[in-house]
């Protein structure tokens, strides 16, 4: 597996070590939050307020406004309406980018400002004459400060054209399971196809999330089972419960124990009389009675 470099604090090496983010298989399961729908231009007069979509624009003028705080303002427009993009924190190569008579494709919410509908931070970039539109839903990742969504798709993408995603399951078990293969579910999720709407995917229902589920549910039993094995391979003397003790204690309470109480300190009295160390979170609401089964294992 490829690993980045390290790096100072404010490299790119940086910003993806604070997601996490070194290996190939960690980038391959960088997994999206969410999608966007990139695959269809929305026209102005057809869009609606509160809901994301894609506009394909040419701006008819832009300026720096300092009322009632800088920020960048640009008109632009289709055939059919008009509307304002509005940046309070924008870079020079934005403003450059804005000049009149440039093409671009807008995605954002439209929500109706002081001079009219506008949108406020759209993501844009300029586009060419008849440039094709994406055919895949476009995924938006976990991401943190000064680290683009479109640097980290595009280092995904590198990362999975590397990977070796070899399927950890036989072929039996998917298909009694009903599940994909790995590298097919990564690679639906990562680049969902045509086929596949918004609402699959965020339900977490389909069979590519479901896949990866299982898989982090099975790493997890894993990791307990080998954490289980080797405390059991360490010795621990036998702690044996002492009646006399424990008589005292039970006569000395204003109530008696419930059953779920009784149940719990005999689990804790059985693995302590073990020649093993014993591991295990005593869990209940308050007032359920914790502090007792903890006294009666001591």
């Amino acid at each position: 597996m490829a690993k980045t470099p390290a790096a100072g604090p404010n490299t790119l090496a940086a910003r993806l070590a604070r997601l996490g983010l070194k290996s190939d298989a960690e980038f391959v399961l960088h997994l999206p939050l969410r999608y966007e729908d990139e695959t269809r231009i929305t026209a102005l007069a057809d869009a609606q307020p509160g809901v994301a979509a894609q506009f394909e624009v040419e701006v008819l003028d832009s300026e720096i406004a300092y009322r009632p705080r800088r920020q960048l303002l640009a008109r632009v427009r289709d055939a059919g309406g008009s509307l304002l993009l509005r940046f309070l924190n924008f870079y020079p190569s934005q403003q450059k980018a804005l000049l009149p008579g440039a093409r671009l494709r807008i995605f954002g919410e439209l929500h109706e400002g002081y001079l009219g509908p506008e949108i406020i931070h759209p993501r844009f970039h300029v586009v060419g004459a008849n440039e094709p539109l994406p055919e895949r839903l476009t995924p938006v990742y976990p991401t943190t400060a000064g680290l683009g969504q479109a640097t980290l798709r595009r280092l995904i993408d590198k990362a999975l054209a590397r990977a070796d995603l070899g399927d950890t399951l036989a072929p039996e078990l998917r298909e009694k399971l009903r599940l994909p293969e790995f590298s097919a579910a990564i690679q639906r999720l990562h680049a969902p196809p045509p086929d596949m709407t918004q609402a699959e995917l965020a339900s977490r229902d389909h069979p590519a999330w479901r896949r990866v589920q299982f898989d982090e549910l099975l790493a997890q039993q894993l990791s307990l089972r080998r954490a289980y094995t080797v405390r059991r391979a360490r010795g621990a003397p036998r702690l044996k419960p002492t009646a006399k003790l424990t008589k005292a204690l039970l006569a000395s309470l204003p109530f008696r124990l419930t059953q779920a109480q009784q149940r719990a300190w005999h689990e804790i009295a059985a693995d302590l009389a073990q020649p093993h160390p014993m591991q295990r979170l005593l869990q209940g609401d308050v007032g359920s009675g914790k502090t007792v089964v903890a006294a009666l294992a001591m």
